[in-house]
């Protein structure tokens, strides 16, 4: 019995965490946002386009955001 909490225990420290998701910077109908969905997933659930690579944290897409588009919300385009 002290098998299956051990177990379970090993396969819960192995699980991937939301601390190592990466955050991309889209663009979304003409307006920038930070989201943490694939870019796949983004393509195909909202025709968005990925307008940066992945970053460890929100901060780092939201800074990227701001320095190059003015921040979530600026404008842009998908062309």
């Amino acid at each position: 019995m002290r098998r299956i909490p051990a177990i379970l225990l090993g396969l819960a420290l192995l699980a991937p965490t939301a601390a190592l998701a990466d955050y991309y910077a889209y663009c979304v109908r003409g307006r920038i946002q930070v989201d943490q969905r694939s870019p796949d997933e983004m393509r195909s659930q909202l025709g968005a386009c990925a307008m940066s690579q992945g970053f460890n944290l929100r901060s780092e897409a939201e800074n990227f955001a701001r320095r190059n588009f003015g921040g979530v919300g600026g404008s842009c385009s998908c062309r």
